[in-house]
């Protein structure tokens, strides 16, 4: 059986070293991950070490996350690491080729983060832009239609997957028609059920297969309007049961300030509400503790769906990654040139 950790949580740390004090918290409670942004990398030499002494100091192989997506969010950056075009701008460029070329990034994105001990990201990202998306939003989209963000999203999760990378969904039941940042604003979405089930959570639907899956901090009024998904029961039983997603789902960051409460609150609002895992990015130990104390340990239920996404796992396919990189070149100068 694959080992796991048994918090019910997935934590960052605060720079480019595991510190003493962060290696014991970790060791006490054994959260279910980790997480890397920019502050915890410099070059592949040292992202290597802290994924070896994060796991290290749980004792087994637990997952490491990164947002790396492309265009704006990614945190491994040249010059040690490739540059990304957004990924609305690669799939308007590509054209024709637009789904290969989605596969191939997320390919060569995975090999990279193997390197350094990375084995899952968070994406795809599969939220339909629309004229009113929030700009923090917009070009990390797929697409502008169920259809096209569908094919780009499962052929950004069947490259990771081919690279021994585990894909995050996000950010279910679909953030498309926030029209503010959740880092900052509780958008609330007043479109009818009918619409969201055939648009927003289309997509969704079809990658319900997924290992792991993200949530919005977003209000579905004709669901639930008094509560965010990531704290409603009604939505998550509306990812669960309708969207048919039953996979591991972890929060968003739970700093955002779309939720109201301290982390303690807002912790338990969302593991109550049926969330899995509470994400907490920021690195900061007092608050790690605050949640800690909150999630507490898996449920058997989580535990269960972690043990199957981790089973998900897999010794990256054979590539040959410059191949790969002059295929992409190929389809992309190609299409440019059309």
């Amino acid at each position: 059986m694959t080992a796991i950790g048994s918090g019910a949580a997935i934590f960052g740390c605060a720079g480019p070293v595991l510190l003493p004090e962060e290696r014991d918290f970790f060791r006490d409670y054994d959260p279910f991950g980790f997480i890397v942004f920019a502050r915890n990398i410099e070059t592949p030499d040292q992202v290597r070490r802290l994924t070896g002494d994060l796991r290290a100091a749980v004792g087994h192989d637990a997952p490491i996350l990164v947002d790396q997506e492309g265009g704006r969010v990614q945190r491994f950056r040249a010059p040690h690491w490739r540059e990304w075009l957004p990924p609305l701008d690669q799939v308007t460029l590509a054209g024709a080729g637009a789904v290969r070329s989605m596969w191939l990034r997320a390919r060569i994105i995975a090999d990279e983060l193997r390197a350094v001990g990375v084995d899952a990201n968070c994406a795809p990202c599969a939220d339909i832009a629309g004229d009113a998306t929030h700009p923090f939003l917009r070009n990390r989209c797929y697409g502008s239609d169920a259809a096209t963000v569908t094919a780009m999203s499962r052929a950004v999760a069947d490259g990771f997957l081919a690279g021994g990378v585990l894909p995050v969904a996000k950010h279910l039941p679909g953030h498309g028609r926030a029209t503010q940042d959740t880092h900052h604003d509780l958008p609330t979405v007043t479109v009818d059920a009918e619409t969201l089930t055939a648009t927003d959570f289309a997509p969704f639907a079809a990658l319900a297969d997924l290992p792991m899956a993200m949530t919005a901090h977003i209000i579905f009024a004709a669901h639930d309007p008094d509560h965010p998904a990531t704290q409603s029961p009604v939505m998550i039983d509306v990812i669960r049961r309708q969207i048919g997603f039953q996979g591991l789902l972890m929060t968003d960051d739970l700093n955002m300030d779309a939720l109201a409460g301290d982390l303690s609150q807002r912790t338990a609002r969302s593991l109550a509400a049926g969330c899995d895992i509470a994400l907490h990015c920021k690195g900061d130990f007092d608050q790690m503790q605050a949640v800690a104390t909150a999630a507490g340990d898996m449920r058997d239920d989580t535990r269960t769906r972690a043990i199957a996404a981790l089973a998900q796992r897999r010794t990256p396919d054979p590539a040959e990654i410059a191949a790969l990189e002059e295929e992409l070149t190929r389809l992309m100068s190609g299409a440019a040139d059309g």
